[in-house]
């Protein structure tokens, strides 16, 4: 769910960063700038839709919004603790974030700093990881979802052998179970099912943390502040271009790109997708993202 796509400077069309990842019913909010709280209002969700937060940098455009979302979360009874990941050189700005806005009974929250440099978490989905971006003298780290392999059942073969109701239930637990006194094994009944991949790239000069991240995903988000007439503001402000964002795209094999992050001077999103596009030449699938819209992983390859 994109809940804004403006940088610097929302506009009478669109909000502030943010973007909320659903992934089997684990919620992960990314850099939530202002206005994100009411942007979960209009996109039908409350606080207790967000399970965890990660940000790229404290730059506003980027966090303003964390004491609204967090108060908001208090206020709609999300469970806790709520855990926050952030480069690990943005502590104390985090600490006068979560005082902004002190609710009555706030939600509790865990710190998870990250260097930059692979570090990674488990969470019930995969496994979180962050990579240093080039966002000049400002610490930014991007971030990367990889789901583990799994396996797909296969409900003709449950049938012919007869399993199901809790010999099901005992089969994926423990990956095999007794039906008419033989073994049956998982491998016997399903399929692999690759997982699949999420990058998350913001406010960044093109750099080997990008393309580490974006390796192979299945869907990558990605900055695309300027146009390519623009490089000199990119490269001054530490950005990527429409472009730029292609071309990450393409050399590190991401199967769908969704553009944002768009610079004011341009009203119209179509025009960083027809750069996109330009550069991309068909080798990847590209979204311009627009507030609110819904933008799917792509199904499993």
């Amino acid at each position: 769910m994109v809940l804004g796509t403006a940088s610097q400077a929302p506009t009478r069309h669109r909000n502030h960063n943010g973007y909320l990842l659903r992934w089997d019913g684990h919620h992960i909010l990314f850099d939530p700038g202002e206005g994100t709280q009411r942007q979960l209002v209009l996109a039908g969700l409350s606080g207790a839709d967000v399970h965890r937060i990660c940000l790229t940098h404290f730059h506003g455009d980027h966090c303003f919004g964390l004491p609204g979302v967090l108060a908001r979360m208090a206020l709609d009874h999300a469970g806790g603790p709520v855990p926050i990941h952030h480069p690990v050189e943005g502590a104390e700005q985090l600490a006068h974030l979560e005082l902004a806005a002190p609710p009555h009974d706030p939600v509790p929250v865990v710190h998870h700093p990250a260097r930059g440099d692979g570090d990674a978490v488990e969470t019930p989905v995969g496994t979180l990881a962050a990579r240093r971006l080039d966002h000049g003298p400002v610490p930014t780290v991007g971030w990367r979802l990889d789901e583990p392999d799994g396996r797909r059942l296969l409900p003709e073969r449950l049938e012919q052998l007869g399993i199901e109701g809790p010999d099901r239930a005992r089969l994926v637990e423990h990956g095999h179970v007794e039906v008419d006194g033989r073994t049956v094994t998982v491998e016997e009944v399903s399929v692999e099912r690759p997982g699949q991949h999420f990058a998350f790239v913001m406010d960044t000069r093109w750099c080997d943390g990008a393309l580490a991240l974006a390796d192979g995903v299945d869907l990558l988000v990605c900055e695309s502040t300027f146009l390519d007439a623009e490089r000199d503001l990119a490269e001054r402000w530490f950005h990527l271009t429409a472009r730029d964002a292609a071309r990450l795209a393409v050399e590190a094999g991401a199967r769908r790109l969704v553009l944002t992050h768009y610079s004011q001077r341009h009203p119209d999103e179509r025009d960083f997708l027809r750069e996109a596009e330009d550069e991309a030449a068909g080798r990847v699938e590209i979204v311009a993202a627009r507030d609110l819209d819904r933008i799917a992983v792509p199904p499993r390859r």
